[in-house]
């Protein structure tokens, strides 16, 4: 039983790793606002897939999803975007993993109206929304029942001036004119999750080429510079990157884990805002 219980416990921590990887390095919002483009690197519709795997094996898969359909939150247009990740293979049959991240993000101004996450790990389960009142600084935390999704109780927290969430600040991102940055410039980024506001670094490596799934892509590479904790091996234990061209889609997530390497590549990319190629063979 000993040893099983260690095995669920090893399986958890990696695909769960691979999940919040995947997303929460990437939530935090751009300090240097001369740096924003906003000419629109997605649009409506777009959809992304992607394999988590360790080595050769399999863990899970993510898709990310923008809705064909604009929402109105606040009386604002917004973009309504969900991430979707899963478990898969031996890592579903000893730990089942469903989760699914989502932001409506304002169109116009690229700041969050509410944020949603709906989180089922094993026998975990996590419900919440956040709605972000940017005019007085203040995320308004909604937490939902495990299995109803009714409403248990609010509380209120400060956020900083434009205050991103775990998934808007990845689409953020996306409006940064990276033409502007030399090698070794570092991004300041702060934004809000887990009750908590957070603030990190990250560094910009350059381009280089990178051999995907669907072709070879001419690619922007970044460093985040982590803070110490119990999952990841070293301040620069993350590199990731992003297709150097108008789209700045995702393509690949490198982490060293104490537990070993992981990896998340790109599968698929559909509906992108801007036409699309990979470099010849």
């Amino acid at each position: 039983m000993k040893g099983h219980r260690l095995v669920k416990r090893t399986l958890l921590l990696m695909l769960c790793g691979g999940m919040i990887l995947f997303t929460s390095y990437r939530y935090y919002q751009y300090s240097a606002d001369d740096l924003v483009d906003k000419s629109y690197s997605f649009n409506k519709g777009e959809k992304l897939e992607f394999r988590i795997h360790y080595g050769l094996i399999n863990a899970g898969e993510a898709v990310m999803q923008i809705d064909n359909e604009p929402a109105m939150i606040n009386g604002k247009s917004c973009y309504k975007i969900d991430v979707f990740g899963r478990s898969t293979g031996m890592f579903d049959f000893f730990i089942r993993v469903r989760d699914n991240w989502g932001t409506y993000l304002d169109s116009q101004e690229f700041v969050p109206h509410r944020f949603y996450r709906y989180i089922e790990e094993g026998k975990y389960r996590k419900n919440e929304i956040v709605d972000f009142d940017h005019e007085n600084n203040k995320a308004i935390v909604s937490r939902l029942g495990k299995k109803t999704k009714t409403l248990k109780r609010k509380v209120e927290y400060e956020i900083p001036t434009n205050c991103q969430d775990l998934v808007s600040g990845y689409y953020y991102l996306r409006t940064i004119d990276y033409n502007k940055l030399n090698e070794g410039d570092v991004i300041k980024v702060s934004g809000f999750f887990d009750n908590e506001t957070w603030e990190m670094n990250i560094k910009y490596l350059g381009r280089e080429t990178l051999k995907t799934r669907i072709g070879k892509i001419k690619a922007l590479v970044f460093e985040p510079v982590m803070p110490e904790n119990e999952m990841f091996d070293g301040e620069n234990s993350i590199k990731y990157w992003l297709s150097d061209d108008e789209n700045k889609i995702p393509l690949k997530i490198k982490a060293q884990m104490f537990i070993g390497a992981l990896e998340i590549d790109i599968k698929s990319a559909e509906n992108l805002q801007y036409n699309f190629s990979s470099l010849s063979d």
